[in-house]
């Protein structure tokens, strides 16, 4: 065996042993490393983006739907506490703010400026994204006395949009009617 087939076989076999070893063999210093590629990694963050642009719009539609739900239960919950504010205190008729359904059990006994008949949270007006109030009390005068003999209970978003959509109203005769501008100009019967 002559010099050059000596040498021509050993770098051969060296050859061999890189390509077995994972090295290059035309002598570029890059490896493959385990993991990811710059490339595969973004195109996974874009797909959690896109999932995050559909999930995030449907969970404001179900928070607002929510808070309306929310608010038609006040509703009947103010109007059930009106009636019985006004069998308790008949010569007062139906409470005009809902301060005087609400009060304190620490505070003493019930009484007509604080029924104890709500909670405090919704006694505050403001529950659930919606603003609450009484409005449209009419009054007769019977023996110099004051009775409240009809009202109405509205309930209104905080933020149009936002918080709600509609605007919910309900008398003393129970119908409970809904504005879909957000208003008290309710028109539509809630079902």
């Amino acid at each position: 065996m002559n010099r050059k087939t000596s040498m021509f076989c050993k770098l051969r076999g060296a050859r061999k042993s890189q390509q077995q070893s994972g090295v290059p063999v035309d002598g570029s210093s890059s490896v493959r490393q385990n993991g990811f590629t710059l490339m595969e990694l973004l195109i996974v963050i874009a797909i959690i983006l896109i999932l995050m642009l559909v999930a995030i719009p449907t969970a404001g539609t179900i928070r607002k739907h929510a808070n309306e739900l929310s608010a038609q239960k006040s509703l009947q919950t103010i109007q059930q506490a009106e009636s019985m504010y006004e069998s308790t205190y008949p010569t007062t008729g139906y409470a005009c703010t809902l301060p005087a359904l609400a009060g304190e059990p620490s505070a003493g006994a019930p009484s007509a400026a604080a029924a104890q008949v709500i909670n405090g949270e919704l006694a505050t007006g403001v529950k659930a994204g919606y603003i609450f109030s009484i409005t449209g009390c009419t009054k007769v005068t019977v023996n110099n006395m004051d009775r409240v003999t009809s009202y109405t209970v509205t309930a209104v978003p905080a933020t149009l949009g936002k918080t709600g959509d509609r605007g919910f109203c309900l008398d003393s005769g129970g119908a409970m009617k809904a504005d879909p501008a957000g208003g008290t100009n309710c028109t539509q019967l809630v079902q």
